[in-house]
């Protein structure tokens, strides 16, 4: 018993090192594109584990976060978000609330619908950063859903670091400014 605890911590913090080797890797890609931005959300972000990361690189930088439990409220507590959203960025008013409003917003998952990518978009403000992983089943579905939405693909990369998720694909794209 106790060896197979042995074993189980140290999955864990094997899983816990590649989770935060992706997220230092997610927040370097911003950092080549935006190496200042004043707002950031995270969509999904759970306990905010990539805020608290991606901190490291962004010290100055505002960090949000939306999930659908709970857990975000106490990613605010332990202060790796400054607000906190309950709820989808679907929701009609959350959506109306966040529009707009983020020079960064990360899905670090595929959308699980349309419209949850297009209120990522919306949450944009113009010429800001959509940073979305997915798997590379979902890369062509998502790349023509980007091309509908205003915005323009920066960087595409497959990512390999790490070792319990395989082609796990990253876009960097950019929200285009408004028509004037």
């Amino acid at each position: 018993m106790n060896a197979m605890n042995s074993v189980n911590r140290l999955r864990t913090r094997v899983r816990d090192l590649d989770r935060q080797r992706r997220h230092r890797s997610t927040a370097r890609a911003v950092l080549r594109v935006l190496p200042e931005p004043e707002s950031w959300l995270d969509i999904g972000t759970g306990e905010a584990h990539f805020p608290e990361t991606a901190r490291e690189f962004f010290p100055y930088t505002s960090f949000d976060g939306v999930d659908a439990t709970t857990r975000v409220t106490w990613a605010r507590e332990a202060d790796r978000v400054e607000e906190a959203y309950v709820g989808t960025l679907t929701d009609p008013p959350l959506a109306r609330a966040l529009r707009a409003r983020y020079d960064v917003v990360t899905l670090l998952r595929p959308p699980s619908t349309p419209e949850e990518l297009h209120a990522a978009v919306a949450a944009l403000r113009p010429t800001g950063i959509l940073v979305l992983e997915f798997p590379q089943s979902h890369a062509a579905g998502l790349r023509t859903e980007l091309d509908a939405q205003p915005c323009t693909v920066l960087t595409t990369t497959r990512l390999v670091l790490d070792r319990f998720a395989t082609n796990t694909h990253r876009v960097v794209a950019r929200r285009d400014p408004s028509p004037s």
